[in-house]
């Protein structure tokens, strides 16, 4: 992932320098105005051509690009195809030489070579008064490929309108870099969600079944209760769309963990919930909570004589909500846990908490790192400072089962159990 932020930030440089080579070409004939109009004018025309295609070449992105392009260039036309040499967009005029370009056209998507066409070489019933002269062809090529190409139709055959098409190209295979490495970046995410579904524990699984089981016949209410919060809980935590969820649904979720695992611990495990109600609502990694509580009951309370407590807070911090996750368990070395999390996919230990760091620190920047605090014989606290409103991280229409976006269900809280939804 890292060397992802890099090559992005690598492809950012590039476009400035392409916007800087674009003005270049296109504002040096002008006779009017400021150079700083033309510099913002040339800006603005450019970043209305790329959004769309950031989502990859597209119809509506070839649609979007092609309108902007045109206003930019002040040429005929501006025409985008894909790699089988589809038309997907033509803005302008000389519409009717599509047809004349066409072979011009797959001869570009199947050799990756520029083609320049010239008026005179083609058949047209209004020599005189149309407005072509000259069309440049340049294929779009992206990591090796041919993703399709670009058409620029002018009215004056020249160098200008040759260099114009090779440099418009090399801005929108940019922007196209850029669609790759987002689609990489997500299934990058994908894999790490995976991955966090892969380690729910098998022993979990088992053993929340055979205390299910062992139910039945005692307290079949119970039963039937636990079997459907462990059918929740699978059906959220295998969910297959999303990398997001608001805070209330990854904590009904973490309330269906524990109210199973309370089933099975009884007595030995106590369970503390305060969350305040106006950061329900604030918009999480998914599947990022869960892993941290699991971690805190396996491994902090599990192994501790006489069992203890897992606290799960959340409250407001001015643009932030602090959700903290602690146990008054075994605890550990924190210098040895600092070194498993920064090497947990070398070595393998806490890959659960370590990919829910790299997450973290991946969606929200370095400084929202996990904060940990952990010492031998003193139990584990675990914080995670989630901004309220942060670019491109927003969540789907897909809702988790029994709940609602803004209200966890009601937990069946273990002994002597504290439950509230209010900072204290």
């Amino acid at each position: 992932m890292a060397e992802l932020l890099t090559e992005r930030a690598f492809i950012g440089v590039a476009a400035t320098l392409l916007v800087l080579g674009l003005f270049v070409v296109l504002c040096r004939p002008r006779k009017s105005g400021s150079v700083q109009d033309a510099v913002l004018d040339a800006v603005q025309r450019l970043s209305k051509a790329a959004p769309g295609l950031r989502g990859g070449l597209t119809e509506q992105a070839a649609d979007q690009a092609s309108k902007h392009l045109l206003e930019l260039l002040k040429n005929v036309a501006v025409g985008v195809c894909d790699a089988d040499g589809r038309l997907l967009s033509w803005d302008g005029q000389a519409n009717e030489h599509y047809d004349d370009l066409a072979a011009p056209v797959m001869e570009v998507v199947q050799q990756g070579t520029r083609e320049h066409v010239k008026h005179e070489n083609l058949q047209c019933r209004r020599r005189g008064s149309c407005p072509m002269r000259a069309a440049v062809i340049v294929p779009l090529i992206v990591d090796g490929q041919i993703e399709g190409a670009l058409i620029l139709v002018g009215g004056v055959d020249s160098r200008r309108l040759i260099r114009a098409a090779d440099e418009v190209a090399t801005f929108l295979q940019v922007q196209l870099e850029l669609a790759k490495l987002d689609e990489q970046k997500q299934q990058l995410v994908q894999a790490e969600i995976r991955a966090l579904r892969a380690q729910i524990s098998p022993h979990f699984i088992y053993n929340a079944l055979n205390t299910i089981s062992a139910l039945i016949r005692s307290d079949p209410e119970q039963a039937r209760e636990l079997l459907q919060d462990f059918a929740d809980f699978t059906r959220y935590s295998f969910r297959t769309s999303g990398m997001y969820a608001t805070l209330a649904d990854e904590l009904a979720n973490v309330e269906r963990y524990l109210t199973i695992e309370c089933a099975r611990y009884g007595d030995r495990l106590n369970v503390r919930f305060r969350i305040a109600p106006e950061v329900q609502s604030v918009v999480v990694p998914f599947l990022v909570l869960q892993p941290l509580v699991e971690n805190a009951v396996r491994h902090g309370i599990a192994k501790k004589p006489g069992g203890g407590t897992v606290s799960v807070f959340a409250h407001d911090n001015g643009n932030e909500a602090l959700i903290t996750i602690e146990d008054d368990g075994v605890g550990m070395d924190a210098e040895r846990l600092q070194r498993d999390l920064r090497d947990a996919h070398k070595t393998g230990s806490h890959v659960g908490v370590g990919n829910i760091n790299q997450r973290m620190r991946q969606v929200f920047g370095e400084t929202h790192a996990l904060m940990v605090d952990t010492a031998p014989g003193q139990g584990t606290k675990i914080t995670l400072r989630v901004p309220k409103f942060h670019p491109g991280v927003t969540i789907g229409p897909t809702p988790s089962p029994r709940s609602t976006p803004s209200t966890p269900v009601p937990s069946r809280p273990c002994a002597d159990t504290s439950f509230s939804r209010r900072s204290p």
